[in-house]
């Protein structure tokens, strides 16, 4: 086992991956931009360094500086978390060039599984159906037109690296194309540091179900079952659930053989998530892509198998072998998670910022959060504006649902708007307690365009944020010195936040 591992990622996962890491004794070593210099998985690491830097660019996705801060702290490996540099295969390969463990998969299998266009033509090798796609173009080439005369539109634009929903435009016809190309390309060599991007057939009313691998380097592949991932707003996932009620026995087992098998055919070692689109009147499901690191979803899986994720990373990467196969794996219950973001799902999910004057979590049991923010944090406009998940297990879907939303309802953010309202509306609806929802789901929805809340309840969210913070002077009114024009005001248009 490593003494000394340097975590080379932010916020929720940044404190999740040093909550097991330090559960085995290993040291960890944090790596801060100027915003986070405040953040809880800096205060948490044994050691942090500053990556001198406010953007990702300068920060998170240098290389350089993330190889120096890992030989200067004497770090035997680097966990990259997910987003980020976690499927650059130049930072897989960077790492062995310095003697430094990467804990995922080689930079060959990255290369190969990492990256959507050839993945797909792996898939097709091992007999997997693939949704169509084109090779990479970041322009209206020949390449382009004779993908859409072909396959017509909608189609989607997508990175060819990275994943989260970033570098991905929808283009509904002709004109949409040019502008959806260039701005996906931008996007994704922000996010990821590289701007390849490709077309996709768009498949409307499909299931998004993702198969999780497990591999270590002894020749051992195994699943871990799948989670349904269809609630999603903007191509970026909300809500996600295991099991997944679209799927039968007999369709499980032909998703996860396939998921297998591709893993297999690359050699693929460590923690990876095959996903795939699925049609569940024709009974079909085609391969999307593979994530060559671990999820952001990946606590609901743990919350079923009563196992540790992170842990496995670890062990593989430091040459243990599976102590289990595949036939113990066997689902315990049912788990849903919750992303929380701060943003206003009433106006195009926008980014919302400001201090978290107020950060309460619910607490229970079968509850776990993963959170990288603390009361009193600022929220800035550098990053993805995810504040935590919560997740709800229960021995069944009905319970663990019921958890959920109670959780949800007991859940008072104060500061930047927060989507917990809208995703408490979303699990209460009764397509998604019926399970009968895809990955249209909220644009479909009309009712859930609207906000379920009143101005009372907005009115009273400003003077708790005003109390808390220390101005509220009793008459519910806010002091002179603290209107909601200025900058970083934690009551800042809490209209749309609903008290529980």
């Amino acid at each position: 086992m490593f003494s000394k591992i340097l975590v080379a990622n932010r916020g929720e996962i940044a404190v999740r991956l040093q909550q097991t890491l330090q559960a085995l004794g290993v040291t960890t070593i944090a790596a801060y931009s100027d915003p986070d210099s405040t953040a809880p998985h800096v205060a948490m690491a044994n050691a942090a360094y500053p990556l001198c830097g406010q953007t990702a660019e300068e920060t998170y996705l240098d290389i350089e500086k993330l190889i120096r801060i890992a030989r200067q702290s004497g770090a035997e490996a680097i966990h990259p978390g997910y987003g980020f540099l976690s499927e650059n295969p130049d930072f897989a390969r960077a790492c062995q060039k310095a003697g430094i463990v990467f804990i995922g998969p080689t930079p060959e299998s990255m290369e190969a599984l990492g990256d959507k266009i050839r993945s797909k033509e792996i898939a097709t090798r091992v007999g997997v159906p693939v949704v169509p796609s084109s090779p990479s173009c970041d322009r209206i080439d020949d390449t382009a037109k004779e993908f859409v005369e072909k396959w017509g539109f909608p189609l989607l634009v997508k990175a060819a690296a990275g994943g989260g929903g970033r570098g991905m435009r929808l283009a509904n016809g002709p004109a949409d194309l040019p502008a959806s190309l260039e701005s996906a390309s931008r996007e994704s060599a922000a996010a990821f540091g590289d701007g390849r991007v490709f077309l996709e057939k768009y498949l409307p009313s499909a299931r998004h179900v993702e198969i999780q691998v497990l591999a270590d380097q002894h020749g051992n592949t195994v699943h871990l079952l799948e989670r349904d991932c269809s609630i999603q707003r903007r191509h970026q996932k909300i809500i996600e659930e295991t099991p997944s009620p679209a799927l039968t026995s007999e369709l499980r087992e032909r998703m996860t053989e396939a998921a297998v098998n591709i893993a297999k055919a690359t050699g693929y070692v460590n923690a990876g998530t095959v996903e795939f689109l699925l049609d569940p009147l024709a009974d079909q499901f085609y391969f999307l892509e593979m994530n060559t690191r671990l999820q952001v979803e990946h606590p609901i899986t743990e919350a079923v198998l009563s196992l540790d994720l992170v842990a496995w990373q670890v062990r593989i990467a430091a040459g243990e072998t599976l102590t289990f196969g595949q036939e113990d794996v066997r689902a315990n219950g049912h788990a849903v998670e919750c992303r929380i973001y701060a943003e206003e799902p009433y106006q195009n999910f926008i980014p919302s910022t400001g201090t978290l004057v107020l950060w309460r979590p619910p607490a229970g049991h079968g509850l776990r959060l993963d959170s990288g923010v603390a009361q009193g944090q600022q929220v800035s406009t550098f990053y993805d504006p995810m504040l935590a998940k919560l997740i709800a297990w229960g021995p069944d879907r009905s319970t663990s649902l019921q958890r959920m939303d109670l959780a949800l309802s007991q859940f008072p953010v104060l500061g930047p708007i927060t989507n917990i309202p809208f995703l408490r509306e979303v699990i209460r609806h009764t397509r998604f307690q019926e399970g009968q929802y895809d990955t249209t789901f909220l644009e479909s929805a009309m009712e859930l365009k609207v906000p379920a809340v009143s101005e009372e309840s907005g009115n009273l969210a400003r003077a708790l944020a005003a109390w808390a913070s220390g101005s509220y002077s009793g008459d519910g009114q806010l002091s002179r010195s603290d209107t909601p024009a200025q900058n970083h005001s934690p009551w800042h248009n809490l209209g749309s936040q609903r008290l529980p």
